[in-house]
């Protein structure tokens, strides 16, 4: 019985580590692993952003530049919800509330962003100075340049997964 005990606490201490979860007398807290000093930018060392490979400045016009194309790749939230507790977790937030943040691609899917790839999601606060509604402008403008011909593709990318709010200074649209 008590090997059996011990096998099992073992086998929870292992899945709470996976899980991303620390076991300290009794309770399961949150392992913070990702600093919120550099909001409203997430930590480059968490996402510093990921690109869909199917996405090149040769193909912007069959895939990013067509209407609704985003909708095609788009992650469900079946995908996204659980990811978003486990980063919001990571980055130690206070506010567990998961309405409160908004699991954004850092390269945004309109400049064909990685759609599933954590490197580019994370939970953007939707308060604070620079709320997570204020990304989606510079995602817009930036999408338009690029298919317009104004700005490269890489160019934009780049810029964006940089810092956001300077993204429309950098390529010159801004």
């Amino acid at each position: 019985m008590r090997a059996t005990l011990r096998l099992s606490s073992a086998a929870t201490a292992i899945a709470l580590t996976a899980a991303g979860l620390v076991l300290t007398t009794g309770s399961a807290h949150a392992a913070t692993t990702c600093s919120r000093s550099h909001l409203p930018l997430p930590d480059a060392t968490c996402q510093p952003g990921a690109y869909n490979p199917d996405v090149t400045q040769s193909t912007i016009d069959s895939t990013i530049c067509v209407p609704g194309w985003t909708k095609t790749v788009r992650p469900p939230v079946s995908y996204t919800t659980p990811l978003k507790i486990k980063q919001i977790a990571e980055y130690g937030y206070s506010d567990t509330d998961t309405a409160d943040y908004e699991e954004d691609h850092l390269v945004p899917l309109e400049l064909g962003g990685a759609p599933r790839d954590p490197k580019n999601l994370w939970p953007e606060p939707r308060y604070g100075d620079e709320p997570a509604a204020s990304k989606d402008s510079v995602e817009n403008k930036l999408k338009t340049a690029v298919c317009n011909g104004t700005v490269q593709l890489d160019a934009a990318r780049s810029a964006i997964a940089t810092d956001w709010t300077t993204a429309l200074a950098k390529v010159g649209i801004g």
